[in-house]
Parts: C-alpha cells; sequence; structure tokens
C-alpha cells in the first residue's frame, strides 16, 4: 500500500477517538463541519462546540434552536432517527465563550481543565466577515481573537494541530499568480511601513475613549469605528477591514505559534454545498447568492464587473473537507502550511458565463413573487468600468433625485424625509460598490499547488473519495443546484434543495427564448427612472390630501359626507396643482423667451463682430496685394 493510500486511510481514521475543540460553532462552515462530523464518524471521541452565550444553558439552547433545527441536519437525523439524541450527548458539549477574550472567556473551570488535557486538534472558523466592520469588533475577532485561540491551543497538552480559516483575498488587489506564502509580522501589501498590531489595538482604545469622553451617540461611535477601520486598512495597502484585520490575523498566529503544527485554511468566494449533506445547501444570502436572487425577482437589471475577469468560488463542502484532510495530513508536523482552497488555477471561471447562466436558470425556473406571479427575466446589463457605472447611476436615478430635490425646495422641505430616505439609499449604493470594487475587477489567480497535493493524498475510489473531496467540480451557478451537463449546453437541471421555486405549478413552463421578455424589460428599464420621482409627487399630494381633508373636516357639519369631503378637497387640491404647473410653465416659457431671444442678440452681435473682423483682414489683403500702396520701404536716393 502507497504511502499517499495510507495517508487517505487515515483521514476517517484520525478522526476516531479524537477531541476536536471548533471555535464559533454557530457560523456557517462550522455547522457543516459539525453535521459532516456526526454523520461519517460517529467514532469520534468528542466534539467541544464555542458559542458566544451568557452561560453554559444559554449556549446549549442555542445549539439546540440555532443549529439543529435546519434543514442541514436533515440527513443526520435520519440516519440515527431517535438515536440521534443520545449520540449528540455523548459526543457533543456546548461551551460558552468568547474569543475575543483570553482563555476563550471559558467561565467553567472544570470544563476548562478538561479540555486542556483532552482535545486533539482545533479548528478556529470564527470570523466577523463585513467588508466595513467597526474596527474595534474586526480586530478583536479576526485579529486578537486568532491569537487568544493559539495561546489556548498552546496550553492543550495533547492538541498536536491547530487550524485557522483565514481568506484567500488577504492579499488585497494583487493581480497574477498569487503563492500560498505566509505574512511577515508588519508586512504591508503597498510598502508602508510602521504597521504594528500592538499600536492597531491602542489606536482603537485611544479612539473610543475620545468618542466616549464627547457623549457620541452609538450610532456616530458605530460610523467613527468603521470609518477608522477603512482607513487604517486603505493605509496600509487592504481594500476594506475584513481582509486587513484577517491579514493580520495570519501574522499573530504565525509567528507566535511556536513548535505547534499549523494549517492556514484561505478559501476564495464560498458557496452552497456542492453536495454533501445534499446539493444547494445555504444559510441566508451569502455573497454571490445575493446576485442571483435580485435578478431572479427581476430587481438585478444591471451589474458591475469586468466580464473577462475570473470569479473565483467553491462549496462550502469542498472548504470543509479540505479542513478535514488537511487536520490528518498535517497534525503533529509542527510546522506551518497554507493551502489556497478555489478554483481560479485549475477551474476558472470568466465573469462573463454568470449573466448566461443565470438568465438559463431563472428561465426554466422562474422565480414566483408574494402575488403568486411568474417574475420573468431578462439579459442584464453590463456594466464593465466604474465610469459606466457612473454614468447608469446619473440616468436612472440622479438626475430624478436632483428633480424632487428641487420640488423638495419648492414645497418648502415638505419631501425632506423621503428626499433624505431615496438620498441615503443611493449613497448606500455607492458604498457598496466602493467595498465590493475590489472583487468586481479582481485580476488574481490563487495557485494551489499545496492544495492540489493534500487533493492527492485522497483515494480516487471508495468511500473516502466521496467524502473527502476538495476539487474537480462542475461550475457552481450562483450557489444553486444543477449538474455538470448544464454547463455543456444540456437543459436536465437538477431539482434546487432551497426550493426557491416550490410555489411554481406544473403548467408554468417558459421557452428559453420567449420573445416577450426582452421588450418588457426595456419598457421596465424606459420607466424605472422616472419611478422615483413619480413615487414622490404621489407621497406629496397624499400627504398634503390628509392634512386638507382633517382641517376642512375640523370646521365643517358632522352631517356632511366623509366621501364628499374627500373628493372636494382632492379636486381642490388637483386644480390648485394645475394653477401651479400652469405658472411654472409660464414662468418656465418667459424665462425661456429670455434666455432665447438673448442667444440670438448674442449670435447676431457675434456675427456683426466676425463680419467686421473679416472685413477688415480683407482690407489688409487688398493692400499687400497693391503694389502702389506704401510697404513701409524708401527707395536709395
Amino acid at each position: 500500500m502507497s504511502t499517499e493510500t495510507e495517508v487517505v486511510v487515515s483521514v476517517l481514521k484520525y478522526l476516531d477517538n479524537k477531541s476536536i475543540l471548533v471555535i464559533g460553532a454557530a457560523g456557517f462552515l462550522a455547522n457543516i463541519f459539525v453535521e459532516k462530523i456526526l454523520r461519517v464518524a460517529p467514532n469520534v471521541k468528542k466534539l467541544y462546540l464555542l458559542l458566544r452565550a451568557s452561560n453554559g444553558k444559554s449556549a446549549t439552547q442555542r445549539f439546540n434552536d440555532e443549529i439543529l433545527r435546519k434543514d442541514l441536519f436533515k440527513v443526520v437525523k435520519e440516519k440515527y432517527g431517535p438515536n440521534l439524541n443520545q449520540l449528540i450527548s455523548e459526543k457533543v458539549t456546548i461551551i460558552d465563550g468568547d474569543i475575543c477574550l483570553e482563555d476563550l472567556g471559558l467561565q467553567d473551570f472544570d470544563l476548562a481543565h478538561e479540555m486542556i488535557h483532552q482535545v486533539d486538534a482545533i479548528v478556529n472558523l470564527a470570523a466577523t466577515t463585513k467588508f466595513d466592520e467597526r474596527y474595534d469588533v474586526a480586530l478583536g475577532i479576526n485579529t486578537l481573537g486568532a491569537l487568544n485561540v493559539l495561546n489556548f491551543a498552546k496550553r492543550c497538552a495533547k492538541v498536536k494541530i491547530l487550524v485557522h480559516v483565514s481568506t484567500a483575498y488577504v492579499c488585497g488587489e494583487k493581480s497574477g499568480l498569487i503563492m500560498e506564502t505566509p505574512y511577515r509580522m508588519g508586512e504591508t501589501l503597498n510598502g508602508t511601513t510602521g504597521l504594528d498590531i500592538n499600536h492597531e489595538k491602542k489606536l482603537v482604545q485611544e479612539k473610543l475613549d475620545q468618542l466616549r469622553a464627547s457623549g457620541a451617540s452609538p450610532e456616530t461611535v458605530t460610523q467613527a469605528m468603521k470609518d477608522l477601520g477603512l482607513r487604517r486598512a486603505k493605509m496600509y495597502g487592504w481594500p476594506n477591514t475584513y481582509v486587513f484585520t484577517k491579514a493580520m490575523g495570519e501574522m499573530m498566529v504565525g509567528t507566535k505559534r511556536e513548535n505547534l503544527s499549523l494549517v492556514l485554511l484561505r478559501p476564495s468566494i464560498i458557496t452552497s454545498t456542492f453536495k454533501e449533506p445534499f446539493p444547494g445547501w445555504t444559510e441566508g444570502i451569502r455573497t454571490i447568492d445575493s446576485l442571483a436572487v435580485g435578478y431572479g425577482k427581476g430587481k438585478l437589471t444591471c451589474f458591475l464587473c469586468d466580464l473577462n475577469a475570473i470569479s473565483d468560488v467553491l462549496p462550502a463542502d469542498m472548504v470543509v473537507n479540505s479542513i478535514l484532510v488537511s487536520m490528518a495530513a498535517q497534525a503533529g508536523k509542527q510546522e506551518e502550511i497554507i493551502y489556497h482552497v478555489g478554483s481560479s488555477l485549475r477551474n476558472p471561471m470568466k465573469n462573463k458565463k454568470f449573466p448566461e447562466l443565470a438568465y438559463r436558470y431563472f428561465s426554466t425556473k422562474p422565480w414566483i413573487n408574494k402575488e403568486g406571479k411568474v417574475v420573468r427575466v431578462g439579459n442584464i446589463e453590463i456594466l464593465d468600468s466604474m465610469r459606466s457605472f457612473h454614468r447608469y447611476m446619473t440616468i436612472r436615478y440622479l438626475i430624478s433625485l436632483k428633480g424632487l430635490e428641487l420640488v423638495n425646495m419648492v414645497l418648502c422641505k415638505l419631501l425632506e424625509k423621503e428626499f433624505k430616505y431615496f438620498h441615503s439609499k443611493i449613497n448606500f449604493i455607492y458604498r457598496l460598490v466602493d467595498l465590493y470594487q475590489p472583487y468586481l475587477f479582481f485580476y488574481g489567480i490563487f495557485d494551489d499547488t499545496n492544495t492540489e497535493k493534500l487533493q492527492k493524498m485522497v483515494s480516487k475510489t471508495g468511500v473516502e473519495s466521496e467524502i473527502t473531496r476538495i476539487s474537480d467540480f462542475p461550475y457552481p451557478l450562483l450557489a444553486s443546484r444543477r449538474s455538470r451537463d448544464f454547463i455543456n449546453g444540456r437543459d436536465d437541471f437538477a431539482d434546487d434543495t432551497r426550493s426557491w421555486n416550490r410555489k411554481i405549478k406544473p403548467e408554468y413552463g417558459f421557452d428559453e427564448d420567449y420573445d416577450g421578455e426582452e421588450d418588457e424589460d426595456d419598457h421596465e428599464e424606459e420607466d424605472r427612472s422616472l419611478d422615483l420621482l413619480l413615487r414622490f409627487v404621489e407621497n406629496v399630494f397624499r400627504k398634503i390630501s390628509k392634512r386638507a381633508r382633517k382641517a376642512v373636516r375640523s370646521i365643517l357639519p358632522v352631517s356632511i359626507s366623509t366621501k364628499l369631503v374627500g373628493f372636494s378637497v382632492n379636486g381642490v387640491l388637483i386644480l390648485a396643482f394645475l394653477w401651479i404647473l400652469k405658472a411654472f410653465l409660464e414662468v418656465a416659457c418667459t424665462l425661456g423667451t429670455i434666455v432665447f431671444t438673448s442667444i440670438l442678440l448674442i449670435r447676431g452681435l457675434w456675427a456683426g463682430v466676425a463680419y467686421m473682423q473679416e472685413s477688415r483682414n480683407n482690407r489688409i489683403n487688398e493692400l499687400a496685394d497693391d503694389p502702389r500702396a506704401w510697404n513701409g520701404v524708401q527707395p536709395v536716393s
């Protein structure tokens, strides 16, 4: 038997009689990891699951209510039936703790003592993934929390491996081939010197003290900490707070690990499960899923990206498999190794494939809206540069917003609340685009040499090959389930386990070449730029009508019908609106006449000046050509 086969066989055997501490057990990946262990490795000794809660009882309640009730665990429930509760009681121990605190914030000292002497492996899946997270929160979880996990791991007598799950995008906005190499302490992406994690911690505390001393509101504090995180990240070359703090977390554990075996796992964009425990499971609307949902609902009519750039996506169950295989392969080796877990190098998918696949998917399985109607999708408009995005926003929304601002001024800021609301919405869009721009135009390819070696340790046959699959998957369609043959042009869709279309009746079938879709979508696009202004006009009319009816009702006899009062008031308001519109048009026409007359006058004056200039030039030319004309030179006497 080969060495590789020995390693493969040990993947499942490694889990036998092992105690594993899972940090951040309530998270998306952690849920899949726990389900996998319970399903395929019933001989595991113990799973310690660290959850943030006020006490042990609350943590257990949270595990039962928030985790076990998920559809993710239905396969495990079917496998064990009534014996599942007994299995969990024997194999799972819930711990209340917080990685932002030393010793993980453990309050049960007996349990802490047990873990220190029993835990064989630690998997840190805790993270805050918000790109613009508060700097104090992101630094506490992604950076200092990683150090707290490492320090606890070094206290554990039997721990042979620590798996720290990071992100492939700690590389920032690098392009080209990105290697599986570690970051040195204080290293930056733009060469700026002075990055000191202790100084960052001190800076955060000073800023918080300053804000509290000034009596700042919670909203002000939150925004200030978000801005601080983004500013510090960009100062050292990272595009956002998330990847900046994750990079510093890697620096901390890599520098201070001593002789502990360390795996730094860097997954790319994580989508729904490909195969285990069943295809298509995800939790909420995650990253790339939001694009699918927005497009399927008919709300996403344009998309900003470079069609020739590559989207590096990987199913969540394959990321979990990578964790398991790396644990078995690296336990006890007393070295640090980095694994890029992605698809951009060996199974690249360009962005231009997404619109095509999304259109074909939702044309075959259309979304059903709240009214029970089928949402018909059309071709999406691609904005391939920031310049085209700004032009699109100006034409579609900013002009209407300026119109609303003018109406608001005319009406003495009666629509101030609505104006501020829609203005904030547009600013929010710009903020999101600013945050996601580095990934919409990302040109990096993640080298996965180490991960490929890890894949070769997995047997090509047998049960191990199925439960430890790391790569060799078809392109994922925005976290939806479908077969490999669909990529090759066949339309044999597999059922989507998330049941996006569960309300669709069998008679709803739409041809992929339905002619009316594009026309209908074009009409919607033409009307979209006016929707905003029309909604404001409607809102102001309703608001004025309501106040006027209330005032008139208070001075009229009760015997007069409310409907009659409403009809009369609305009629008067409409006449007043028409009168105002007439006055506005008269003013506009008057101003237009003045402007037109001014333009004619200016053009007349300009023509006159030009005629005089031309006449003068002609006269000069005539004098120059006349030999009788004096040229300023006297003959010699």
